[in-house]
């Protein structure tokens, strides 16, 4: 739902009531039980996520993935079909009018009689995905679970508590399909990672850090507000059975985009104390952001973060950043445009092309063509990648 503001009409903009990821509608039918409110009323949910470890399960995905696709391109494109008996299912590019009476209603207007739906048009609703249709579970009937947690063995599930619809300023309660590239592209360069201490900036429901635990050293996930980083840390403790066998500590931390130093007020819940900061400073060599640039003022605020933080580290740090374009009309272009990903290509390009004598960055653009461990859609908009390395 959106509200319209503005009295004129070259200042109109659209206000979102409340955002909803993709993330939680791509397994249809797909259970989610409810498992308490949180601080500000919002339904809280537990979600499990299978790790692909084999690579029959990431043929399976990939397979189930990429035939979905053909099968959506070849419907809507009016392609010819094959049914299974051999029987083509022609669609028809342009709208055969013939049994279609257009009528004017009492008002003049244009009042259209559609056809029949034809046969095969149900046959070709068939090979289209599944409708979607969440079913939600109310806390006290974890029994509804029972199978699908026998079949989850401790080191190929990740236990996810999360939001499924929020305003746009607690989007961080959701989980995001950047968060899963990233988390992907963490398990297929485990080497790159082992024994790391490294920094999410956004880190959100954590399930990014909570990857990264299974391999790096020590990881400080941080975010802004006590009831979503609650969230994170409850969610890191479901997940301790993942990060044991390697040893790695996931440390949950406030870190402001908008201010210039870290919290380090011990009254606060999240701060940091004096001895974490020199650690950071002292260890730090992989930075990581996913699906964190929606907004052009916390876009710019999180480039300053990092050439802060990229600035007092002792050694060179790696900055990942995974990202989805998301293309949506507006008015005042009257086009499809990406403007938040736009800015993050102008910033970043901006920080590439900085001299001030001490810092410069190189940015390489990496492909998404590793193997998936997590199932979710591989979207083409979500095959941006940044790696930002400073010398």
């Amino acid at each position: 739902m959106g509200d319209v503001t503005g009295k004129e009409m070259d200042n109109l903009t659209f206000k979102s009531d409340t955002v909803l990821s993709d993330v939680h509608l791509h397994c249809p039918n797909k259970s989610h039980l409810m498992v308490r409110l949180n601080a500000v009323g919002q339904p809280v949910f537990l979600s499990y996520f299978k790790l692909l470890w084999n690579t029959d399960d990431q043929a399976s995905e990939k397979y189930a993935r990429e035939t979905t696709t053909e099968r959506e391109h070849q419907y809507r494109s009016g392609a010819e079909l094959t049914s299974k008996d051999g029987n083509n299912l022609k669609y028809e590019k342009e709208l055969n009018t013939e049994g279609i009476e257009a009528l004017l209603d009492e008002d003049g207007d244009l009042d259209v009689v559609r056809r029949p739906q034809r046969a095969s048009d149900s046959e070709a609703e068939d090979l289209m995905r599944d409708r979607v249709y969440p079913v939600i579970l109310m806390k006290g009937k974890e029994n509804a679970f029972e199978d699908e947690e026998q079949e989850c063995t401790c080191r190929n599930v990740v236990k996810i508590e999360h939001t499924m619809a929020t305003p746009l300023e607690d989007v961080g309660k959701q989980v995001w399909r950047a968060a899963f590239l990233l988390a992907d592209y963490i398990l297929f360069k485990r080497d790159v990672f082992r024994s790391c201490t490294v920094l999410e900036l956004g880190g959100g429901t954590g399930i990014a850090s909570i990857i990264m635990g299974m391999i790096a050293s020590r990881v400080y996930c941080t975010d802004v507000g006590e009831d979503l980083l609650a969230m994170c840390e409850q969610n890191v403790a479901l997940n301790k059975h993942l990060m044991e066998p390697g040893g790695g500590e996931i440390k949950v931390k406030e870190l402001d985009w908008l201010k210039d130093e870290f919290c380090t007020d011990p009254e606060a819940l999240y701060s940091w104390s004096e001895e974490e900061i020199a650690d950071l400073h002292d260890h730090c060599t992989v930075i990581m952001a996913a699906d964190v640039f929606y907004d052009d003022d916390l876009t710019d605020a999180l480039f300053r973060t990092l050439y802060r933080i990229t600035r007092n580290v002792k050694h060179s740090c790696t900055v990942f950043l995974a990202i989805e374009k998301r293309l949506n009309f507006t008015l005042r272009q009257m086009d499809v445009t990406c403007e938040a990903y736009s800015h993050f290509r102008s910033t970043l390009n901006d920080l590439e092309n900085l001299h001030d004598g001490k810092m410069k960055y190189s940015v390489e653009p990496i492909k998404p063509d590793f193997c998936q461990f997590l199932i979710y859609e591989r979207i083409e908009q979500l095959n941006i990648s940044i790696k930002i390395e400073p010398f």
